[in-house]
């Protein structure tokens, strides 16, 4: 095709391959508060490299270890001809927990669970082990109201998404 390079022969990435280079070159770059949820790649090379922090992640941490990270990227070579671009940010508030440390975060906060077979648990994340979480869900209101504590193994749970309240 016209305007197109081909790769060379004797050197292929896998997106696999690409995602754990990028990890290896990025964990160096993170002190002990802030943690890699993960990273994705599109076939353009457009790396979204998502972290997290203990203590909330502020934009001028996700700026330095995006220039120190792409500073990296450009050394090691993996692009000679700069075709990658790259993103660091904190996942959104849309997206789901994936990590133990990030639901230990949330504690206290209100979460929604879709469980295993689609069914939704809502209420406060009030612990959190190695393989459970433990709700608070209030029935009811007043003098007629209700807490549960139910505890749900990880193993139970589709997904959790913390509940933005205004």
């Amino acid at each position: 095709m016209k305007g197109t390079v081909p790769f060379p022969s004797s050197f292929t990435m896998t997106a696999d391959t690409a995602i754990q280079t990028i990890e290896n070159l990025v964990t160096p770059l993170l002190d002990s508060d802030i943690f890699l949820v993960g990273i994705k790649i599109k076939p353009t090379n457009n790396f979204k490299v998502y972290l997290d922090a203990d203590s909330g992640l502020a934009i001028e941490k996700c700026i330095k270890i995006n220039r120190a990270l792409y500073k990296k990227i450009e050394e090691t070579g993996l692009y000679p001809d700069g075709d990658f671009s790259l993103e660091v940010s904190s996942p959104g508030v849309d997206e789901p927990l994936k990590l133990l440390r990030q639901y230990k975060k949330n504690t206290g906060r209100n979460v929604e669970i879709t469980m295993l077979d689609d069914s939704h648990k809502e209420g406060i994340l009030k612990d959190v082990t190695e393989d459970t979480i433990t709700l608070e869900q209030t029935t009811g209101k007043g003098k007629k109201a209700v807490t549960a504590n139910p505890v749900i193994a990880f193993s139970d749970i589709k997904q959790t998404k913390v509940l933005i309240k205004f």
